[in-house]
């Protein structure tokens, strides 16, 4: 198959790197950018998410599709249950995610958010944990074996008007080491749909698959606290 020139080439002779996130070895930053659904900001039926994700060149290096069924996008809203299915130019899925159907609200600590991280499909590589906050939200980044290797510390409030929206990415001893932006798109898109624009930025020396766990953060992020039911602006204080 040929490869477009506006896809990043494949890296080759990357030793013990899961098929798939060779891509990840050579950034230390990604973009992911939502594809605007006329359908949806036309009507507030919501559809479902739709994403690219680029190298700091511009150059694409996945494209992501959210996989549910209609009755649970439009009943569930933003707090629906969803599978991810992350591809490359080969139309190979490398990257699976899954969001199980919780609750995020800070009344209840024993229900919180969590997304699982596969690579290839079926090989679990990390999960993302909410922990319970009231006044901001946070989670834990943890590996295949259960080990907790970065936190997300995100802001008191995740409503902005012209301005971004910053997670930052931690280390276990509170050293930033990255940060998941919500970048503003512009006040008419950020009023009539709920496409988002991300940066994600992280160590290069990252292990390739906490970067592809980062990058289920951020839609995990994007669900929780920037997807809008029935293009009504939810974005609100801390947990609340």
């Amino acid at each position: 198959m040929r490869i477009r020139g506006d896809w990043m080439s494949i890296p080759a002779g990357i030793p013990n790197c899961p098929r798939g996130l060779e891509y990840l070895t050579m950034v230390d930053q990604l973009l992911v950018k939502q594809k605007v659904e006329l359908l949806e900001a036309f009507t507030g039926f919501e559809t479902n998410n739709k994403f690219s994700i680029k190298n700091a060149l511009g150059q694409k290096v996945y494209y992501a599709v959210e996989d549910n069924d209609c009755c649970t996008r439009n009943m569930c809203g933003p707090a629906r249950p969803f599978d991810m299915k992350v591809f490359d130019n080969f139309r190979n899925e490398v990257i699976h995610m899954y969001r199980p159907l919780a609750c995020s609200a800070c009344c209840f600590p024993c229900c919180l958010q969590t997304m699982e991280v596969s690579a290839p499909p079926g090989n679990v590589i990390g999960t993302i944990e909410q922990e319970w906050s009231i006044c901001s939200p946070s989670f834990r980044i943890k590996n295949h074996i259960g080990d907790t290797v970065l936190r997300i510390e995100g802001p008191i409030c995740t409503f902005s008007m012209c301005g971004d929206v910053e997670f930052k990415v931690v280390s276990l001893t509170g050293e930033a080491v990255g940060k998941i932006s919500k970048q503003w798109s512009g006040l008419a898109r950020e009023i009539f749909t709920d496409a988002d624009f991300f940066g994600i930025t992280f160590p290069m020396d990252l292990d390739v698959r906490m970067k592809a766990v980062l990058l289920g953060a951020t839609f995990l992020i994007d669900a929780m606290f920037f997807e809008k039911q029935a293009n009504n602006e939810t974005d609100r204080p801390g947990m609340f």
